[in-house]
């Protein structure tokens, strides 16, 4: 014997509107149940899913967006994106050369980007996957009180942050870019003048899984 099922109701939602994939909710529709043995067309209700025109019904977790603090360090102040554009177009040499050793995962598949806005700052490279910062500074920053509020301010937001001279850029490379891996790979712990890196005062991963 065999059934078919014939329906008698469109292929929309109840209003006529076409139905989102994935979007659903229960309906009743009127169909014909049909059997080969004795030709006789009997109604029966069956339950339909459906969804509503628009959106989904009920709302589900993921709608809706997530008010970032203002305070937030990753929340962009007005004129840090076009000041971090400008600084990236206008590059320094030293900047440059190590931008060519950091960019595209060449250091060890660790993923770099350049010049980007923090809270009230731009730093010149940041791996986000091991919340460290690598700054390069000329001669004019030696002994700068803004340099160590700045750093002071990034280790307090779970930042590492790990400075270089200009000259230990373009002399130096080889040694800059061990400094940094000994860094990302977390063998830099303490905080060193020699080496001038500056741990974060709390963890980079809490913060971020607090902020999630």
């Amino acid at each position: 014997m065999t059934t078919t099922l014939a329906a008698r109701s469109p292929s929309s939602g109840p209003s006529g509107h076409l139905l989102p994939v994935g979007e659903k909710r229960h309906s009743s529709a009127s169909y014909l149940y049909t059997t080969r043995s004795n030709a006789r067309l009997e109604p029966m209700t069956v339950r339909l899913i459906f969804s509503p025109s628009g959106r989904r019904w009920p709302a589900g977790p993921d709608e809706g967006v997530r008010i970032m603090p203002d305070d937030h360090i990753t929340k962009r102040r007005a004129g840090k994106t076009s000041q971090a554009r400008r600084l990236r177009r206008n590059e320094t040499e030293e900047e440059y050369r190590l931008w060519s050793e950091l960019r595209n995962r060449l250091l060890n598949g660790y993923k770099f980007a350049r010049q980007v806005p923090l809270g009230p700052y731009i730093v010149d490279f940041l791996c986000r996957d091991r919340g460290l910062i690598v700054e390069i500074d000329g001669f004019h920053h030696a002994d700068s009180m803004s340099d160590r509020i700045r750093t002071q301010w990034l280790n307090a937001n779970g930042y590492a942050v790990l400075r270089f001279w200009n000259h230990e850029i373009t002399g130096e490379r080889r040694a800059v870019l061990d400094t940094i891996l000994a860094a990302l790979a977390g063998d830099l712990a303490a905080a060193c003048e020699t080496t001038r890196f500056y741990p974060p005062e709390v963890s980079y991963h809490r913060i971020r899984e607090e902020n999630a």
